[in-house]
C-alpha cells in the first residue's frame, strides 16, 4: 500500500466535510436551491394542474395525437416484415448463435422455425410490403411511415405496455397522454382532452397505461364506455331537474374553491375542473357519440355500425373527437396475443382492424386534418419467428413474445409518408438496419409536438422526471 492510500484511510467523512470548507449546510442549501430552480422552470400553470392551453418548445408539426395500440402485440411476421428465409428454414431450430442467451416464457430456444402464414406483395409508389390481410392499409400505404426496427426492454405484457406508454415497466408513471396534457394543456371546452377506449380483451397494463402518474390528476386519461352513456354517472338521477342540478353543482364548487385557497392543494383544482367537465359532458358527449350526422359513405369507409361497440367505431369517435379539439386519442384493441393459431388471430384481427386504420387515415387526410395529427399504430412487443406448440395447453403453430424486433406505423403529424424505415436480419429476430428503441418512439412522438423530450421534465421526489428517463433519440430520419 502507498504512503498516499496509507494517509487517505485516516480520512473521514468528518475530517473531509470540515476541511473542503463546505459541510452539511452549505451542501443541503445548494440541494435546496437547485430544487428551487428546477420548479421554477415548470410552467407555473402546469405544474399547478391547469389546462388551458400552453406553447411547446418550438413549433409543433402535430397538434394532437390518436394512438392505435394493438395490446397483446400483433405478428409483424404476418403483417409487415416478409422472410422468406423463413419458409425455407421451417421446421428447423434457429442456429443458438442467432438466439444467444434469450428465454422464453412458453417455448425452448430450440423450438422449431415457423415460416410466414400470409402472401405478401408491394404496394403503392412507395414499393411498401405488406401481407394480404391488410387490403386497405395497402390503399392508404403511401401515406404511412412503416418502422420495422422497434425493440424493447420488456417481454411481458403488462411491463411492455407501461414501458411504451410511461417509458417505466412499473404502474406510478405519468403516461404519454399525460405528459402531452402537461406540456400543452387543452383546446376542447366541452369534452376531456386526453380520452382513452378499448375493443377487444382486458388490457394488461390496466389503468396505469393512462395515468398521471405523479403529474396532478387533471392529466389523467379518461376512459369512454363502449355503451350506454359514454361515462358512468353522466345523466341526472330521476327526479333531479336541471335547476337543482346547477344548485347543487355550484355549492359544491363554492366549498371546493374555500378550500382551495385555503390548502392550495392542486387536487382539490383537479376535482373542480372535474365537476365542471362533467355539468358539460352532459350535452356534449352525447353529441359526441351520436353518429347520425356522418353520411353512410363514412360509415361504410369504416365499416362502422352506430349501433355496435366496435373497433371501427372507436376510429370514427376518435376523428370527432379531434374536430372538437381534444389533444389525445387512445384506442386499445386488445386480441393480438397469438401463442397459437397465428394464422387465424390475425385475420381475425385484421378484419375488426385493417379496414378502419386504413379510413381513420383517408378520412383525416380528405379533412384536412392528417397534417396537424399523429396517428400511431403498434403493439408492445413482436412475435418470435419460431413456432410455440403444446399439446398440454392446447396450442399449436402459435407464436411467443419477442422484445428484439418488431413493426410499428405512424402517418400525419410531420411524419415522411411512404417511407419504410429500419430493417431486421433475414430471420426476423434481430432488429439489424437502423434499431429504434421504445424512448427514440417517445422522443420522436413530443419532437413532433413541439417539445425537446429532454426538457419536458416534472420535479418529483426531489429530482426531475421526464417520459424518456434518461434515454432517447428523436430519429430524424421518419420527420418530412
Amino acid at each position: 500500500m502507498t504512503p498516499w492510500q496509507m494517509a487517505c484511510l485516516d480520512v473521514t467523512r468528518r475530517h473531509f466535510l470540515q476541511d473542503c470548507g463546505y459541510g452539511l449546510g452549505r451542501m443541503a442549501l445548494v440541494g435546496l436551491l437547485c430544487g428551487q430552480a428546477a420548479r421554477a422552470s415548470q410552467p407555473p400553470a402546469a405544474a399547478a394542474g391547469r389546462l388551458e392551453p400552453r406553447q411547446p418548445h418550438f413549433p409543433a408539426r402535430a397538434k394532437s395525437v390518436i394512438h392505435l395500440f394493438m395490446a397483446g402485440a400483433p405478428s409483424q411476421l404476418e403483417l409487415f416484415d416478409n422472410k422468406p428465409e423463413l419458409t425455407r428454414l421451417e421446421g428447423q431450430p434457429l442456429p443458438p448463435s442467432v438466439i444467444g442467451g434469450q428465454r422464453y416464457a412458453f417455448i425452448r430456444p430450440d423450438a422449431a422455425v415457423l415460416g410466414p402464414r400470409f402472401q405478401f406483395a408491394r404496394h403503392g409508389e412507395s414499393g411498401a410490403e405488406l401481407s394480404e390481410t391488410l387490403p386497405h392499409l395497402a390503399q392508404v400505404v403511401d401515406d404511412l411511415c412503416i418502422i420495422r426496427s422497434v425493440h424493447t426492454d420488456q417481454f411481458n405484457h403488462a411491463p411492455a405496455q407501461l414501458f411504451f406508454n410511461t417509458g417505466f415497466a412499473q404502474p406510478g408513471r405519468p403516461c404519454l397522454g399525460a405528459w402531452v396534457l402537461y406540456g400543452l394543456g387543452a383546446e376542447a371546452q366541452n369534452l376531456p382532452a386526453f380520452v382513452v377506449m378499448s375493443t377487444g380483451n382486458g388490457i394488461s397494463g390496466g389503468a396505469a397505461n393512462w395515468s398521471s402518474g405523479f403529474l396532478p390528476t387533471v392529466y389523467t386519461g379518461v376512459r369512454l364506455r363502449n355503451s350506454g352513456d359514454p361515462i358512468l354517472n353522466v345523466s341526472n338521477p330521476a327526479g333531479c331537474d336541471a335547476a337543482a342540478q346547477r344548485d347543487t353543482l355550484d355549492l359544491v364548487v363554492q366549498l371546493n374553491r374555500a378550500r382551495l385557497s385555503t390548502t392550495g392543494d392542486p387536487e382539490i383544482a383537479t376535482r373542480i375542473a372535474a365537476y365542471e367537465m362533467a355539468g358539460r359532458l352532459q350535452s356534449s358527449a352525447p353529441e359526441l357519440t351520436d353518429l347520425r350526422s356522418e353520411t353512410q359513405a363514412t360509415l361504410e369507409m369504416y365499416g362502422c355500425d352506430p349501433a355496435k361497440p366496435s373497433f371501427a367505431r372507436a376510429c370514427l369517435l376518435a376523428r370527432r373527437m379531434i374536430e372538437r379539439g381534444v389533444r389525445f386519442v387512445n384506442i386499445y384493441h386488445e386480441a393480438w396475443d397469438a401463442h397459437s393459431d397465428v394464422a387465424g388471430n390475425v385475420r381475425s384481427n385484421c378484419q375488426q382492424t385493417d379496414r378502419a386504420s386504413a379510413a381513420l387515415v383517408r378520412d383525416l387526410k380528405q379533412r384536412g386534418l392528417l397534417d396537424e395529427t399523429l396517428v400511431v399504430w403498434g403493439g408492445e412487443f413482436g412475435r418470435t419467428p419460431m413456432v410455440e406448440s403444446s399439446p398440454a395447453l392446447g396450442r399449436a403453430k402459435g407464436r411467443d413474445h419477442h422484445p428484439q424486433a418488431y413493426t410499428i406505423w405512424m402517418a400525419g403529424g410531420g411524419i415522411k409518408p411512404g417511407l419504410t424505415y429500419g430493417g431486421t436480419d433475414d430471420l426476423g429476430f434481430h432488429a439489424t438496419i437502423d434499431p429504434v428503441h421504445i424512448h427514440d418512439v417517445q422522443a420522436t412522438i413530443l419532437h413532433l409536438l413541439g417539445f425537446d423530450h429532454t426538457k419536458l421534465t416534472y420535479h418529483h421526489a426531489g429530482r426531475d422526471f421526464r417520459l424518456t428517463d434518461v434515454h432517447g433519440t428523436v430519429i430524424r430520419p421518419v420527420l418530412a
